[in-house]
């Protein structure tokens, strides 16, 4: 690594000790930018550029007091990383799970702004949240909870500054809450949040969209290496918005998705998730709050493995849509025994480090998360255009401009590998593309 980046980190390291995540994603990044690095270090250097990029441009933490439906005040702890704004207004979903934490929302908000930058739309990285748990809750509790939340977020977001989205455990309904108590306070109809509902300026494609642009990206991918989707079978793990809008592209376009996961295990379905009422029913048991993968094989009479995950089926095609580090240097193991060439990310940050160094060692193509599921921060940002338009484009327009977004992400990608002596590492090629846009306007902008 160039010694410039190999300083920044071991800073970082000590610095961020008790920050993990945050620390594998930098770890991730630096490593991989370092042919870019020791082309422009001198210049990089004299300006603190790196220091820069890794540290937030602020981090806005606040407690959020709410009253549940028994009357007694419940306290949540809320954050908002606003890490670049460069090329253009921050630009993150919000993430409502007890396991929100500085360290994960800084990993998050680190990774959206190269996410961001790949997309080619103006939009800074940034990422919020909060370890409040909807599940279980009521509508009211969570109305009152969103509500309390954006009291104190309304002060810091907007149109031009900074644009949340959903996230785990932030839908529709929870947008919706968020969107009406803003509206209430600032007294303005503006596109502070994305992924709202049609009826309030929302864009079409939006619930599917990370789904569709992975496999979007996938598609073109397979077609470097003179394959097609046709015929491909698919392991997906979860079974969330991701996981639904993946099984319906593949679908579509010839592939077979034969798994879905959940926090109880997995299922495996031989023949494919792949007609209305299968791949329906993946919204119906997100909905429910369940949360058990179970009740798919129940319905549908395909064999549930309790307690394991989907990597130890043979397929074409690896896509982990749920978490973060779900993959494990065992999980790669199985996926590369059972032959499977490619592996596309989908979750943010799926892999353990060690987990990539061996898919790498065995030869299998590694897609990373950043360039792969910016499908959905790509709609985000169309959604963001109609909304200053004051204008709505069909489902047909959106898909095509998404399906055009992502054919431009792969190129990028795999241009960037190429040009940086990586042809073919696609994550180097991710990161590298990503980050010249955005080191360029760092520069361009001086020591802000």
């Amino acid at each position: 690594m160039a010694n410039y980046a190999e300083r920044v980190l071991n800073d970082l390291k000590v610095r961020y000790a008790h920050e993990p995540e945050f620390l594998q994603a930098a770890t991730e990044i630096l490593t991989t930018l370092k042919p870019v690095i020791e082309r422009n270090e001198e210049k990089y250097e004299k300006v603190a550029l790196l220091e820069s990029f890794v540290e937030p441009e602020r981090i806005i933490t606040f407690r959020v007091p709410w009253i549940d439906d028994q009357g007694k005040v419940q306290v949540n702890r809320g954050y908002r990383v606003q890490f670049n704004s460069a090329i253009g207004p921050y630009k993150g979903g919000l993430r409502f799970h007890p396991s929100v934490n500085q360290s994960i929302l800084k990993f998050l908000g680190l990774e959206q702004i190269l996410k961001n930058s790949l997309t080619g739309l103006p939009m800074g990285g940034g990422k919020g949240g909060s370890d409040f748990d909807p599940k279980g809750k009521s509508d009211m509790e969570v109305m009152r909870f969103c509500q309390s939340f954006m009291t104190e977020l309304s002060k810091h977001v907007g149109a031009d500054t900074d644009v949340p989205a959903g996230d785990i455990g932030v839908g529709a309904r929870e947008v919706g809450y968020l969107f009406g108590q803003y509206k209430r306070l600032r007294n303005e109809f503006t596109g502070v949040l994305t992924g709202k509902g049609r009826s309030f300026g929302g864009s079409l494609i939006r619930p599917e969209a990370t789904g569709f642009g992975a496999v979007y990206y996938t598609v073109e991918m397979l077609k470097t290496f003179g394959e097609d989707i046709k015929g491909k079978t698919f392991a997906v793990s979860g079974f969330g918005n991701v996981a639904w809008g993946t099984a319906l592209k593949v679908t579509e376009l010839g592939g077979k998705v034969v798994t879905i996961s959940g926090p109880d295990g997995y299922i495996y379905d031989a023949d494919g998730i792949n007609t209305p009422e299968k791949i329906g029913y993946l919204l119906e048991m997100r909905a429910s709050c369940r949360d058990k993968v179970q009740d798919y094989a129940d319905k549908f009479g395909v064999p549930f493995f309790a307690g394991k995950k989907p990597w130890e089926v043979k397929v074409d095609v690896a896509m982990p849509c749920a978490t973060q580090n779900e993959v494990r240097l065992e999980d790669a193991k199985n996926i590369v025994a059972n032959g499977t060439k490619f592996y596309v990310e989908v979750s943010n940050m799926p892999t353990t480090l060690d987990a990539i160094e061996y898919f790498k060692e065995h030869g299998v193509v590694v897609a990373p998360s950043k360039a792969v599921n910016a499908g959905g921060v790509a709609v985000s940002g169309l959604e963001m255009s109609q909304n200053a338009m004051h204008y709505s484009w069909t489902a047909e327009e959106v898909d095509a401009k998404l399906q055009q977004i992502m054919k431009g992400i792969y190129e990028a990608c795999y241009n960037a590998a190429k040009e940086y002596a990586t042809e073919g590492d696609l994550i180097a090629g991710a990161n590298i593309a990503g980050f010249l846009k955005v080191a360029d306007a760092m520069l361009a902008q001086g020591a802000v």
